[in-house]
């Protein structure tokens, strides 16, 4: 697929980078306040490994363009990779994968950031305003050339990390290992500038450095090399928004970074049982009722506190300390149950049929489909939770029951196939989303051409799909069918997206399943913890 839209006469990187270009000659202003060379002004598009047309359209242009660069003089030899790269020669494998990512007049660097930016930088149009990491590339350009200086700022903490999940995105999607050692070294470099930023509160409390976090917790996640499961950036998320205050709050930069950080923390709580390092429900106040994101963060992160005063209990609960997590319980499924009556129209999904004459779902936008997913994912948890408390409650009833005494009634308060239903429900519209998800249908189930970009799935939204399905496969009622169908979306986001997160919870799905053939939902104790 070759990156669409109108086409720019700006310079090269300029276009690459998706900003203004002044077009001046020889060279624009903009490269050089980058700290880049500008490479000219050139027709020239960004190349992805996602048909063979292009693959083809890509060598092509390497071949025409041989002439007048000396890197691409060499493409065909085996030690123009690793020229190029500043690395040992790499397998052949690696060189094939890296040759159709090559663009002329461009260091590897550059092209790490090209394809990054446009995979996982979504800029937030018209009235729903769901972007993902849109403000990065303007904060990226603002950090000038300090880490060429060796300097140590947060400034130069977010270009080491941008630059190593860049080139480690590539790395992935290309198969290269001589990238992935750049981008590790990037990382380490990262990793200690943001350790000199926090040393200092007003460094620490700038928009850099908070972004830098972002970058780094994606960057674990595209590499797979999580702590288990759970992030080693989640402790730095809540002392930061701890730090930032309501302020961060005022201004839509603030807001979309603090947003990526708080669903970062709540899935650790939510879906793995972590506790937070430091209170942030104050926040609960900040967060807008009439906003269909937000106003879903606030159903779960009171979801988030009846899991949390449950862990804090003593052990064993009495009967009226779970029937008041029950009622707490129904409460939340209450709020969440009328997130959906309160959402615009554009925000709804639409029942269309394949051509196969199966029911799907599809939206307005691939994002507001990562969404709903999430929405579906909150309902299953707290299904599970108050099925697991409603026998909690059922064996303490059994347990004081005394010959002759009457029947109580919270022996009939919860009705468990109605748990069910609603799990099975929420499973089955989860999987009715994917072909739109992935874009392989249109808005009306038609089967969308791979050649088109006007539905395409980026990395994000790809990346967004992770949690809600690992959750919906490990711990929802799924049929075979939909558990081939989940595993086959998280292998086809790990291997074809690079992001290695979605196939190590594809193993953990199948160890907490157990054996394959076991479709068993498992046990959530009253710690709201996997048992």
């Amino acid at each position: 697929m070759v990156y669409g839209g109108k086409p720019s006469t700006g310079c090269y990187l300029c276009r690459k980078r998706k900003i203004k270009c002044d077009e001046a000659r020889p060279s624009c202003r903009n490269c050089a306040i980058y700290g880049r060379p500008c490479p000219g002004y050139r027709p020239d598009a960004v190349f992805r490994n996602e048909t063979r047309k292009v693959e083809r359209l890509a060598k092509k242009d390497i071949s025409s363009s041989s002439s007048s660069s000396a890197i691409d003089r060499q493409a065909h030899t085996p030690t123009a990779q690793s020229s190029a790269l500043g690395e040992k020669q790499g397998p052949p494998h690696e060189e094939s994968a890296l040759t159709l990512h090559r663009v002329a007049d461009a260091t590897w660097e550059q092209r790490a950031l090209c394809y990054f930016f446009d995979q996982f930088t979504i800029t937030g149009e018209g009235e729903d305003g769901m972007g993902h990491l849109e403000y990065l590339p303007p904060l990226y350009a603002r950090c000038g050339d300090s880490s060429a200086r060796g300097e140590m700022s947060p400034s130069t903490c977010l270009r080491w990390a941008v630059d190593a999940t860049a080139l480690m995105t590539l790395a992935n999607v290309a198969h290269a290992p001589s990238l992935m050692v750049k981008a590790r070294q990037g990382y380490g470099k990262a990793i200690r500038s943001l350790r000199e930023a926090l040393t200092s509160p007003d460094q620490a409390a700038k928009d850099e450095t908070f972004a830098s976090v972002v970058l780094l917790s994606l960057y674990e996640d595209i590499t797979g090399e999580r702590n288990g499961l759970f992030s080693s950036h989640t402790a730095g998320f809540e002392f930061l928004m701890k730090l930032r205050g309501e302020g961060q709050l005022d201004h839509r930069r603030g807001r979309d970074m603090f947003n990526f950080a708080y669903a970062h923390t709540y899935v650790e709580i939510l879906a793995l049982g972590d506790k937070p390092r430091c209170d942030i429900d104050w926040v609960l106040g900040l967060l807008d009722e009439n906003d269909p994101i937000e106003s879903l963060m606030l159903a779960a992160s009171k979801l988030s506190q009846l899991s949390l005063s449950m862990q804090a209990s003593p052990s064993p609960p009495d009967q009226a300390m779970v029937e008041s997590w029950i009622a707490a319980g129904q409460q939340c499924e209450f709020e969440l149950s009328q997130w959906t009556l309160h959402l615009p129209g554009r925000w709804l999904p639409l029942v269309v049929y394949s051509a196969q004459g199966e029911p799907l779902l599809t939206y307005n936008r691939i994002s507001i489909a990562v969404i709903w997913n999430y929405y579906r994912a909150v309902r299953v948890m707290l299904q599970q939770l108050l099925f697991n408390l409603n026998r909690t409650l059922l064996s303490i009833i059994q347990k004081n029951k005394r010959p002759g005494d009457p029947p109580s009634q919270a022996e009939s308060n919860l009705d468990e196939s109605s748990l069910r239903a609603v799990i099975q429900e929420m499973t089955t519209d989860t999987c009715r989303s994917i072909p739109f998800a992935l874009s392989e249908v249109d808005t009306l189930g038609r089967p969308t051409n791979p050649n088109d970009n006007k539905y395409p799935m980026r990395a994000a939204q790809g990346y967004g799909l992770i949690w809600p399905l690992w959750y919906i496969l490990s711990c929802g009622m799924p049929t075979p069918t939909q558990v081939h169908q989940i595993r086959t979306v998280l292998s086809r986001v790990g291997s074809s997206l690079g992001i290695k997160l979605a196939l190590l919870l594809a193993g953990e799905a199948e160890r907490m399943r157990g054996d394959a053939n076991s479709f068993q939902t498992p046990v959530v104790g009253p710690s709201g913890r996997q048992e």
